[in-house]
């Protein structure tokens, strides 16, 4: 089913799941849905192979998690991050490298300090080949991290490659 996209979100430079300037990074974007989902969108590469030409799967679970934690920013923009409490994950297939995969997130209880979330890892021929379930607390970057904005160069970045709508 296609979805609209709302907004895209930043990215960083360094940060291995979406750091544009991490040469082994994953380059991650992430577009907020208009079913207030978050969907990420990644190429894995060789570098990040486990077994050969399959995705390694901490790998996985790091997109997995950085996507459920960062669906809390559609409601609260960039004043609250997620810090994951606990994550689980469930392996359904092999994931594969070199396509594009998909990463769709989203909040499914929420009280004053805390959040949980839900996400799929969706390959290209569209099945569901990794189940994520979290715990967050909701943080200001500021109690997280030194975070400087300007020199973790934490912004948008579009591209021409964004998509209006996106399938999953």
């Amino acid at each position: 089913m296609k979805h609209k996209v709302k907004r895209k979100q930043p990215n960083s430079k360094m940060c291995l799941v979406c750091g544009l300037k991490n040469q082994l990074g994953l380059k991650t974007s992430y577009y907020e849905m208009d079913n207030n989902e978050l969907v990420a969108v990644f190429n894995p590469l060789i570098e990040h192979q486990g077994y050969p030409g399959r995705l390694h799967g901490g790998i996985a679970a790091a997109v997995l998690d950085e996507t459920i934690g960062r669906a809390i920013m559609i409601k609260y923009n960039k004043d609250i991050w997620g810090v994951t409490v606990d994550f689980n994950i469930r392996y359904k297939k092999p994931i594969p490298l070199n396509e594009e995969l998909k990463v769709v997130g989203r909040v499914t209880q929420e009280s004053s300090r805390l959040f949980e979330g839900t996400g799929e890892l969706v390959l290209a021929s569209g099945e569901i080949a990794a189940i994520g379930k979290g715990k967050y607390i909701k943080l200001p970057i500021e109690k997280i991290s030194d975070f400087n904005i300007t020199e973790q160069e934490w912004a948008v970045m579009p591209s021409p490659r964004d998509p209006l709508e996106i399938d999953f």
